[in-house]
């Protein structure tokens, strides 16, 4: 699998000349990359159909509407603490790749108790749960993913992809911002709009080494497009600066997050999800509330009752309390 894509060199040079928010005529531009003015203008018409709000002010240039701080994977790497730096075995920022979850997946497994981690600006197929897609533009996301192997799987790994949620958590909360919530089973919400999303991947075999894949997309900074664009999907968007930021910096939120999974990974191999039940029924965004369960049984009504010990969601139905290890939840409007 590719990692960097050559015909995205111009893209992503133009990408972080435009990420200072300023006016760049076009022709000062072309000047600065050595390249045509055509050039430049079919680049802008490239970053515009992956998502990017770019205006055009006529005689003056392009400029984003969104000022933005570039990836770099030095500027991460030197928020990282020495715990993290003796984990990881390599890490990249990438202009665009497929997924970053796939790409990683595709390579060989670092050792027990090692990780690696790959950030794209853009993913040409990046992935949500359950198949669906992950929409981010350049600039305003966090697509980052953080690969992790275990010498044999851990028994209730299925309570992981929860655990990652708690980590999640556990940073916004150390930013600061406003209380997120943690949405069954490990979505990030801020009241009833989504901030950020997790993807759990496993390649295991039978009673031996176990590589686990964590996929984290983070809305940073959404324009009106971004917001439609997700909506348009059926889940309202949420971004930083609607939970409070006043100013953010990817590659310290990049750093944050990673630094943070790869502690989640290692406490989880070693004392499960007890660790992490507290403060997951303390950021239970459903408790409480009238739920729909879409599974392989179809749709189930009832009243969410929490998480058990291990991380099984539990619901109130006509039958009685159903617990259930997968499947979709939704909110459902109480007459």
């Amino acid at each position: 699998m590719t990692e960097h894509r050559p015909g995205g060199i111009l893209l992503q040079q133009i990408f972080e000349q435009l990420s200072d928010g300023k006016l760049h005529p076009g022709s000062e531009l072309a000047a600065a990359l050595g390249v045509s003015r055509t050039a430049v203008w079919k680049s802008i018409g490239a970053l515009r159909a992956l998502g990017m709000a770019i205006e055009s002010v006529p005689r003056q240039g392009y400029r984003v509407l969104h000022p933005f701080t570039p990836l770099s994977a030095d500027r991460i790497a030197a928020r990282f603490d020495a715990h993290t730096q003796a984990a990881l075995c390599d890490g990249a920022v990438l202009w665009s790749t497929t997924s970053t979850n796939a790409l990683l997946l595709s390579r060989p497994a670092p050792p027990p108790g090692r990780c690696e981690y790959r950030i794209a600006e853009h993913q040409s197929a990046g992935r949500g749960r359950r198949g669906r897609s992950w929409l981010a533009a350049p600039g305003g996301a966090l697509c980052l993913s953080v690969s992790w192997s275990y010498a044999a799987l851990p028994p209730d790994v299925g309570a992981l992809s929860l655990a990652i949620g708690v980590g999640i958590w556990r940073v916004l909360r150390r930013f600061g911002l406003a209380t997120p919530m943690l949405k069954w089973p490990n979505d990030v919400f801020l009241g009833a709009r989504k901030l950020c999303g997790v993807l759990l991947e496993l390649r295991a075999e039978v009673a031996g080494p176990a590589l686990v894949v964590v996929g984290i997309g983070l809305n940073c900074q959404l324009d009106d497009l971004s917001r439609r664009q997700v909506g348009d999907t059926g889940t309202e968007p949420a971004d930083l600066f609607d939970a409070g930021a006043t100013e953010v910096d990817r590659n310290q939120w990049a750093a944050a997050l990673i630094t943070e999974t790869v502690a989640t990974l290692q406490a989880f191999g070693e004392t499960g999800f007890a660790s992490f039940l507290d403060d997951w029924r303390a950021a239970d965004a459903l408790t409480g509330k009238a739920v729909s369960v879409r599974g392989v049984q179809g749709e189930i009504p009832g009243i969410a009752a929490g998480i058990d010990a291990d991380g099984a969601l539990q619901v109130q139905t006509a039958a009685g309390m159903q617990r259930f290890t997968s499947g979709d939840v939704s909110v459902r409007t109480q007459s």
